[in-house]
């Protein structure tokens, strides 16, 4: 990996001639299309001729179609009357490539290539997607919910694929006692029984043997609830997921609206907490086709099953008297049964091969602490594990992508097992290859049409450059295409000679570009920045390596001080936090939290140092940074954020007892976290929509990183806010969207009533009765940091 000096200076192209002190606060805050919107959702047309993507409207949330042609530049907005020959994203071809489907607005589609005639299969109320080429090329296949249809080209039928049904088969009633007695006593109801089996058995060797009728239903009974299903390309089987019938998801709570245009109070349901109750745990059904069996796949062949990685923590809570014994949520048996109970599972996502001779299963423990990648034996009805990867924290949202080489032959997946994100390849039975290696993630692979190359996201370069790089499919060096260092994502044009490329930086939102894959040529086809944006020249970025006096990898961040600074002197500091946790906001391309950038510019104007920091839980450094907080969230990033005040203090003029704390989301929980756990470093903190206590907090994410509270309550215990608010000293800012539906408004209020009764004094609550999560109003923008900076030139002045 090529390393980066101390402190990195990379400047920013210049936008123009004005200085950057421009910026107020209003502006800063204000609907960012006085900035121009990003390109978003770029993809190829299904020649290959054009690419299309969506700009939001001035003004609207509306998202305009346009259709660019790469050569020429010439670029338009997609009409109503021209979206009928418009092609959809997620083109899939036939193996001549002489057709290309896809779905669009919800319809399935199929384009010529060579005449480029455009044919719509479907038009109806449902939204169809999963569309796929049978195995032959003589049929599209695609789902509507969990059905699978298929159209045939020669007959222009379009019918169900199979027809499975969460029901008892009505067949295989069984008379009782009493049945039998009628029938052995009454020729005349032996007759109409006979009569009438003779009907069905009749009518069913037609259906089954008529191919102009449509297949006979398949009955999986009335004990569970279809999930999805995933259909062979050959048409042979059908794989289901089911979930038990009657599972309860938990209690879910009302949100409550304030203002409204009805002008009465109005509710919404809120999510359930963590722990309430555990995901449904899935079930899968092998389903044949052609002699409409069911059979279940058992997933007692999956290498770690019955094992218990939570026991050692249960016994933990338990010797600290925080646990009941009868309150295992995970119902773990008890040591002295014979016959171990497997852990719950859910499937994440199935892939085919193209001819359907071969289907991978990426299956996950609802424990978070597996996630396997199976094939199916279809002789023996039985799952084949094809690979482990189990982590002691918890496996990864990220980084799970997998599939089959375009030959069918091969399997592909992205793994952390060696504690970074790289490639793998392997045929089932046979030992895995890694195809990229190193202290760097790479994630999205897309292999090449012909099987030759991966190409992928990585950021090889430096932990915040980001490029597009490819791997040969057989192993060798990585090669670095693009050369951008602020590539968000990208698509590769059908014929696998270029790459359409979402690109940005530090100032200018996400631009589209194509680059020829092997890295000769480039060209910027967008720039949609208004000329009132580009007329400003912001500062150079400085992005710096914090020592940690924690682990042996500096702490990578943003760094930002006064135009004239002046090291005689000394500064009042802000530390930003970054929400999510898991995300990586040091980076070269144009951030998430690009108002917080500018708010930040304009801190420095106001004689402030700022520092935004990649704490540990971030993204982007490997499986131990991101795993560091398990069990103990808020104290090793908490660590981190003391290490950058020591950082300033020592080597940038910062006075250690005027050092302010600010984020939202997770950046808020951390901002708690600072304010009541080293009230000594900073003197005032701004928590905007944050989490005061994670068992109100989702399942989803919060059972990853803590278990869940009924298994850890010494997790929650040790990273809830609320149980250390007793140590706040300085000056506290909580700002929160009243219609929050992921950090509920609750969080807030229950921490805001803690502080009353501990008889704190210098805090204040913040609601916004039309905000959500993210807010989305000017208003609420400007009136939020209009509170943190009045809190920070409060708080931080001399």
């Amino acid at each position: 990996m090529l390393r980066m000096p101390l402190i990195l200076a990379l400047f920013v192209s210049a936008l123009g001639a004005s200085p950057a002190s421009a910026i107020t606060l209003d502006q800063a805050m204000a609907n960012p299309d006085w900035i121009g919107p990003a390109v978003e959702s770029p993809y190829w047309s299904a020649d290959g001729k054009s690419i299309y993507y969506s700009l939001k409207q001035k003004g609207s949330s509306v998202l305009d179609l346009h259709r660019m042609d790469p050569a020429s530049g010439s670029d338009q907005i997609v009409t109503p009357q021209m979206m009928s020959d418009a092609d959809g994203d997620h083109v899939v071809f036939d193996r001549a490539h002489t057709r290309a489907a896809f779905i669009r607005n919800g319809d399935v589609f199929v384009r010529n290539l060579g005449s480029g005639q455009l044919e719509q299969i479907t038009r109806s109320p449902q939204a169809e997607s999963d569309v796929q080429f049978s195995s032959d090329d003589a049929a599209l296949q695609f789902t509507v919910g969990t059905d699978w249809f298929v159209h045939e080209f020669a007959s222009s039928v379009t019918g169900p694929a199979a027809i499975v049904l969460a029901e008892n088969d009505p067949q295989a009633k069984k008379p009782d006692e009493l049945g039998d007695l009628q029938l052995r006593l009454f020729s005349t109801l032996r007759d109409i029984k006979n009569d009438r089996d003779a009907k069905r058995v009749h009518a069913e060797q037609f259906q089954a043997q008529d191919a102009s009728r449509a297949p006979m239903p398949v009955y999986l009974g009335d004990k569970v609830k279809i999930f999805s299903s995933s259909l062979s390309p050959n048409g042979r089987y059908l794989v289901v997921v089911t979930t038990p019938k009657d599972f309860d998801a938990g209690k879910v709570a009302k949100l409550q609206h304030y203002v409204t245009e009805s002008g009465y109070e109005e509710q919404e349901d809120e999510r359930t907490r963590v722990g309430r109750n555990l995901p449904a745990p899935h079930s899968l059904w092998l389903v044949d086709l052609k002699d409409r069996q069911v059979h279940a796949l058992a997933m007692d062949a999956l290498p770690g099953i019955t094992d218990d990685p939570l026991e050692a923590i249960r016994e933990e809570n338990r010797k600290a008297g925080l646990m009941n014994v009868d309150a295992d949520s995970s119902k773990t048996p008890d040591k002295s049964a014979k016959t171990k109970v497997q852990r719950a599972v859910t499937a994440w996502t199935m892939s085919w091969n193209r001819n359907g001779s071969q289907i991978a299963i990426q299956l996950r423990a609802i424990d978070n602490k597996d996630r396997w990648i199976s094939t199916v034996d279809f002789s023996k009805h039985a799952l084949v594990s094809q690979h482990r990867l189990h982590d002691a924290a918890w496996i990864n949202w990220g980084f799970n992508e997998f599939g089959w080489s375009p030959d069918g032959q091969s399997l592909w997946y992205v793994s952390e097992e060696t504690g970074y994100s790289h490639l793998y390849s392997k045929r089932p039975g046979a030992n895995a290859k890694a195809l990229t290696s190193g202290k760097f993630e790479v994630s999205n692979p897309v292999p090449s049409a012909d099987g030759a190359w991966f190409y992928l996201r990585s950021n090889a370069e430096a932990p915040y450059a980001y490029d597009v790089y490819r791997v040969a499919a057989k192993g060798g060096q990585l090669q670095q295409i693009t050369r951008v260092q602020g590539m968000e994502s990208f698509a590769l044009s059908p014929d696998g000679s270029r790459l359409a490329v979402l690109q940005s930086s530090a100032y200018t939102p996400a631009q589209l570009a194509v680059h020829a894959v092997d890295g000769s040529q480039s060209r910027q086809l967008t720039d949609t920045r208004t000329a009132e944006y580009k007329a400003l020249d912001w500062p150079k970025l400085e992005i710096v390596e914090v020592p940690s006096t924690h682990t042996r990898d500096p702490i990578y961040a943003k760094f930002y001080k006064p135009a004239d600074f002046d090291a005689s002197k000394k500064y009042p500091a802000v530390l930003f936090v970054h929400g999510a946790g898991y995300l990586q906001n040091t980076v070269l391309g144009y951030p998430n939290y690009f108002r917080e950038q500018m708010f930040h510019n304009l801190l420095t104007e106001k004689g402030y140092v700022v520092l935004d920091m990649d704490y540990r839980a971030s993204e982007g450094y490997g499986r131990d940074w991101r795993t560091a907080i398990y069990r103990q969230m808020g104290h090793p990033e908490l660590e981190d954020l003391i290490d950058g005040v020591n950082w300033l203090v020592a080597k940038h003029s910062v006075d250690a007892k005027r050092v302010g704390v600010y984020g939202g989301s997770y950046g808020g929980f951390m901002t708690f976290m600072a304010m009541f756990r080293a009230p000594e470093v900073f003197a005032a903190g701004a928590a905007l929509r944050p989490v005061s206590d994670w068992t109100s907090y989702n399942h989803e994410y919060t059972s990853n990183i803590l278990n869940t509270s009924q298994d850890d309550p010494i997790a929650y215990r040790r990273s809830s806010p609320i149980e250390f608010a007793d140590g706040l000293k300085g000056g506290l800012l909580i700002a929160h969207g009243m219609l929050d539906d992921n950090v509920l408004f609750q969080d807030s209020v229950r921490l805001y009533q803690r502080l009353i009764e501990l008889r704190k004094t210098d805090f204040e609550l913040a609601g916004y009765p039309l905000e959500r999560h993210g807010f989305v109003h000017a208003d609420s923008w400007y009136d939020e940091y209009r509170r943190v900076l009045e809190l920070f030139e409060s708080h931080l002045r001399p």
